[in-house]
């Protein structure tokens, strides 16, 4: 039985990552440059190395998973969709 998806906060410094970034994830949408949704059934280790890979060396970088979606405002148009898409 495959792990059931996570959804992942994640923050890089450098607002570089894309949508459609290549990763261990289902999705990753951009809400803001450099704030991120990750929708994965991999572990956050995995999820973090991954995004780790596309930065440059020494960017700062967070991974979190989320208990909940997040409630949120003035993010990129459709990410609250994609979210809703998700629940």
């Amino acid at each position: 039985m495959a792990p059931a998806p996570v959804l992942y906060l994640a923050y890089e410094a450098t607002g570089e990552v894309a949508e459609g970034a290549p990763g261990p994830w289902d999705d990753l949408v951009v809400l803001r440059p450099g704030l991120l949704l990750v929708d994965s059934d991999a572990g956050r280790s995995r999820v973090y190395h991954a995004l780790k890979r596309l930065l440059p060396a020494d960017t700062p970088l967070l991974v979190a998973p989320l208990a909940d979606a997040p409630k949120m405002a003035h993010m990129a148009p459709g990410t609250t969709a994609w979210l809703r898409a998700r629940a």
